[in-house]
């Protein structure tokens, strides 16, 4: 069984991420969604998120392709999931950072050498941009 790990903060879920989450999931056969958590928007995206991680979880959760819906954790390390999560295809927005090679130095560090990456193509990015 191939297993695709996807993040993002999700808030508010709208059509592009659900685009992004229909092409992580055609990558396999187990779609796993960790959800940013309250904590890691405010450090990232240096704001308050427009919904709560609760909200967003469930949101998620309701989406048919996923399989599995992980909160992130509160610290703003965006590579601790890495290493605890098996995980065979890491999918990427067009436009989500960190950059692969950034990614791919750490999945090495956890000895994660058979993951691919894979970024996504936009999905109306006029209507739908990266936040």
């Amino acid at each position: 069984m191939k297993k695709v790990l996807a993040f993002g903060a999700f808030d508010p879920l709208h059509e592009g991420h659900k685009d992004f989450l229909r092409q992580a999931r055609e990558l396999g056969d187990h779609l796993t969604v960790v959800v940013a958590h309250d904590s890691a928007i405010r450090a990232h995206k240096r704001r308050e998120p427009y919904q709560s991680e609760e909200e967003r979880l469930a949101a998620v959760k309701a989406i048919p392709s996923v399989d599995e819906v992980i909160l992130g954790r509160k610290t703003a390390d965006q590579y601790h999931l890495l290493g605890e999560i098996e995980f065979d295809v890491l999918a990427l927005g067009y436009e989500q950072k960190p950059s692969d090679e950034d990614v791919r130095t750490h999945l090495n560090e956890k000895g994660k050498h058979h993951v691919t990456i894979v970024r996504l193509k936009p999905y109306q990015s006029e209507k739908y941009p990266p936040t």
